[in-house]
């Protein structure tokens, strides 16, 4: 129940009904411990950190309490490997499609297309769907470990390609067809893939669009390609390309139902690759197996989110974002995944909540850019549409500001924000939700059931305050390795080389009573005269004044002791700049401190992000340095290629300054 809506930064805004927190999933877990003669103690706090404390039996008895159903030999949970070596269930087989497919009944998908009509796919018609398209694979010589990889929006094919790939017990990847050719090709080739499922076309904003050059592109890239399979539902007016390569349409290959056939594979068998984003060399393809994400996606959904058997789960996210993989791994904990194809915020960001409305939503994942676009719009979508079905919305992607904490409950209304951070790394969540826990304007609840999450600093000593994000203990959805990293060097680099032996994730992280915060990504952190601070607090307060859309701050190193700290800033429409500008320094010397005022504020037409929405901030710093835009980010893989090279193009003018070190 809301709380006070206006509550100030740190304060309780909202409790959860106690009948609602007794359904919810970690109290019928709790439960469940208990009926199996585990001593757990009452409240989250306790049982989470039961979880740290004995992480294989925590393991372990999720795992039974989510029903998953493992086969082989039964032995040691872990085998005792510091990480990043640490292995799970070694000897257990498995395959994530059958826990998602196997035994369910009743309604699987939901699709909302973007000019409004829906789809209803049955567990009947998606298992026969799964089980064709499986059935295909196999007669052209796809088994374990090959490659299937796809070019596709937020449609039933894309859920559809990556169980049925899954289920054969081949890898999986996909992108979303917005990518440049460039950018799906430094993915794609690397895997060497055998199939490409690919839409010619998508829809956005009203108009079809047309990929065929592009696609032809990404198979003249891929040259161990063996058949393209065309689906083209999503823009029915573009035409298939001739690319060159053996191909079949999609409706011809799912238009006979066939029951699936599940091979059973190790825990730690290779399920997907998730690649980083890109900004910086050759993305990171980072290799899940079919055990750990199985286990991280339904403790994230059935702990963390509480998502119970029907809710319909509606996730706002486009298939290259690892939010996507949880919206399709929703109908294994029982619920019903929304998918929306297109432009969800097209004609206004209120489609989303009409969509909501529409389909009956019980839980909603959006992110924080989102929210913040809402407040600043002043919409009520609590008042405009009957959301009386939604109990949970569900934040990610960056830090969600105390004001859209505020939004939420006075132009939503009486549901459970779940602020939440995590990672494409684990495929989930390292911070996020406790249902039976009160939530504090701008605080995350708490630490993830399983995870061992610290704040350390630079010595490797645990902080009292804000330090690095690190993980002491393995989990099992920690990558198996990145793709082509065969001495597993790119590994460690990435996690492990800044404190030997323990997960540095690359955020920096702040632990009160009042909660958690996430103050930004620490290798783009602020440090004026010595004092660290994280960037999402000048975002904080600079997004929350009215003219201001968006802001990006950067802190860069020049030379030997420069040091250079802009403020890019795009305005809402009729803003005056200079009074603008006036009030953000007034902000920042109110709420902050004038020594985190920046050096410059410089008003740009946009901010630059990678394609699932993060600021592009190590990129601006690097160009900023000197680098060139090609060395500093993947062009395919950022929303605007030519924001990003007004960016490069301010370095440049700025580099060529007088006095400029």
């Amino acid at each position: 129940m809301i709380v006070d809506p206006s509550a100030a930064e740190g304060e309780i805004i909202w409790r959860p009904d106690p009948s609602e927190a007794e359904r919810s999933g970690t109290e019928r877990f709790a439960a469940f411990l208990r009926g199996r003669g585990i001593a757990v103690g009452e409240g989250y706090r306790a049982l989470w950190e039961w979880s740290v404390s004995q992480p294989e039996l925590f393991w372990s008895e999720f795992a039974d309490f989510a029903g998953v159903r493992m086969g082989g030999s039964a032995g040691e949970v872990c085998d005792g490997r510091p990480m990043p070596d640490t292995r799970w269930f070694p000897g257990r087989t498995l395959n994530f499609a059958r826990h998602l497919l196997d035994g369910r009944d009743g309604q699987a998908l939901i699709a909302v297309a973007e000019d409004g009509s829906t789809e209803e796919i049955s567990f009947d018609e998606l298992r026969g769907r799964v089980g064709a398209l499986a059935a295909h694979l196999r007669s052209l010589g796809v088994g374990p470990g090959d490659r299937v990889v796809a070019v596709l929006p937020n449609i039933p094919a894309a859920v559809i390609g990556l169980l049925a790939t899954a289920s054969i017990g081949a890898v999986w990847a996909v992108c979303s067809p917005e990518f440049g050719s460039g950018a799906i090709v430094s993915r794609f080739a690397q895997l060497e893939p055998k199939v490409l499922i690919a839409a010619p076309g998508y829809r956005l904003g009203g108009v079809d669009r047309d990929r065929g050059g592009e696609i032809a592109e990404v198979v003249a890239g891929l040259p161990t390609l063996e058949q393209v399979v065309w689906v083209g539902e999503s823009a029915p007016t573009v035409p298939i390309p001739d690319v060159g390569a053996p191909g079949a349409m999609w409706a011809d290959v799912v238009r006979d139902g066939v029951e699936p056939v599940y091979l059973e594979v190790e825990f730690s068998d290779p399920l997907w690759v998730l690649f980083s984003s890109g900004t910086t060399g050759i993305p990171k393809g980072i290799v899940h197996g079919h055990g750990g994400a199985l286990l991280e996606e339904l403790k994230l959904l059935i702990l963390g989110g509480d998502v119970r058997e029907g809710d319909r789960y509606f996730g706002v996210a486009s298939t290259s974002w690892v939010v996507w993989n949880t919206l399709a791994s929703a109908i294994g904990a029982g619920a019903v995944a929304v998918l929306v194809d297109g432009n969800p915020t097209f004609p206004s960001i209120d489609r989303v909540w009409q969509v909501a409305a529409q389909t009956r939503a019980a839980v909603i994942g959006v992110g924080a850019g989102f929210v913040h676009a809402c407040a600043k719009e002043g919409l009520s979508p609590g008042r405009d549409h009957d959301l009386s079905a939604l109990r949970e919305i569900q934040v990610t992607g960056s830090p969600l500001s105390s004001d859209g904490f505020r939004w939420v409950y006075r132009g939503v209304g009486d549901v459970w924000l779940v602020s939440m951070s995590g990672g494409t790394d684990i495929v989930g969540c390292f911070v996020g939700g406790a249902p039976t826990e009160p939530v504090r304007v701008g605080y995350i609840q708490a630490p993830a059931l399983g995870v061992k999450v610290e704040s350390w600093d630079a010595e490797g000593r645990p902080a009292t305050g804000t330090g690095e994000l690190v993980v002491t203990e393995s989990i099992p959805s920690m990558p198996l390795r990145l793709w082509g990293d065969d001495d597993g060097a790119r590994y460690r680099a990435s996690y492990f080389d800044h404190y030997p032996g323990v997960w540095r994730h690359g955020d920096f992280i702040e632990f009160s009573e009042r909660g958690i915060r996430i103050l930004g990504r620490s290798d783009s952190t602020l440090n004026r005269n010595g004092i660290r601070l994280g960037s999402a607090d000048i975002y904080a307060v600079v997004e929350a004044l009215p003219e201001v859309a968006e802001a990006m701050v950067i802190g860069a190193e020049i030379g030997d002791e420069g040091y250079y700290m802009p403020l890019f800033l795009t305005l809402r429409a009729g803003a005056d700049e200079q009074a603008v500008k006036d009030a953000v320094v007034a902000a920042i010397r109110k709420q902050l401190s004038p020594r985190y005022l920046p050096d410059e504020i410089i008003v740009m037409r946009g901010i630059p992000h990678t394609r699932t929405g993060k600021k592009l901030e190590v990129p601006v710093k690097r160009l900023l340095q000197g680098a060139a835009l090609a060395d500093v980010a993947d062009l395919g893989s950022v929303d605007d290629a030519g924001l990003l090279a007004e960016y490069a193009e301010f370095a440049r003018e700025k580099a060529a300054q007088p006095g400029r070190r």
